[in-house]
């Protein structure tokens, strides 16, 4: 059996506004050799709840317009029902199981959510990906402060362009809600380089953004990018 060489799948989270976005940003700009010797990322597809919850919050807007009840928000945009974030995580695993039918071992697919304790955290999420999901993941955990959050949060968002992946973003007081309090430094306490997850040994790695990396996505950023893949790799590998 040939070695693999890339990541299947690559599970990218963070709170908002962590910098998740500007790494793929940056790998989407590297050179395809270079992205796959140094950072064992293929031709890669991002599979991102984003887009589907924001599709979500335009058909309920539509709804709306036209006299109907909503599907799945309130009108202040928060779901109806607790489910809809694990619907979320089920239509990513439907969506990566078509990618994996329609691409070889060398892609990758980069999968990308946020979850807060409000609504189950990762401890919820991690119990409805696929057992296909996990046993092809490795996570990149990228690690910064609630505070960084608000306020990359803030500066990035773009009301011209709020469904926009690079600039959208959340009211001060929603995000708190939502993603103020995370269950993560619990799910990791005594589970060292690897996580257990529905029976499968998961590895991980934590990417430090502290110090904001990745907006400027240059070289600072690729340098701490493919330290932690690299170390990820070995634990995957």
């Amino acid at each position: 059996m040939k070695k693999p060489t890339v990541f299947k799948a690559l599970l990218l989270i963070a709170r908002p506004a962590a910098g998740k976005s500007e790494i793929i940003d940056y790998l989407t700009r590297l050179p395809a050799e270079e992205r796959k010797r140094d950072f064992h990322v293929g031709q890669f597809t991002v599979i991102d709840d984003f887009p589907m919850l924001w599709t979500w919050f335009e058909e309920d807007d539509i709804l709306t317009r036209l006299g109907h009840p909503r599907l799945h928000t309130e009108s202040d945009g928060c779901f109806k029902d607790v489910y809809m974030w694990d619907l979320l995580i089920e239509r990513i695993c439907l969506d990566y199981r078509k990618f994996r039918r329609d691409h070889s071992s060398e892609n990758t697919a980069i999968i990308e959510f946020s979850r807060g304790s409000q609504h189950g955290g990762y401890q919820r999420a991690f119990e409805h990906l696929s057992k296909a999901v996990l046993k092809d993941m490795a996570i990149l955990y990228v690690d910064v402060p609630w505070e960084e959050s608000m306020r990359k949060n803030k500066g990035r968002f773009n009301p011209d362009k709020p469904d926009s992946i690079l600039e959208h973003g959340l009211s001060d007081a929603k995000l708190e809600y939502l993603y103020k309090e995370t269950d993560w430094e619990s799910i990791v306490h005594n589970q060292p380089l690897r996580l257990l997850i529905k029976g499968i040994q998961v590895p991980y790695v934590i990417f430090d953004n502290h110090d904001d990396v990745t907006t400027g996505r240059d070289q600072a950023l690729g340098e701490r990018l493919r330290c932690a893949l690299q170390d990820l790799w070995q634990l995957y590998s």
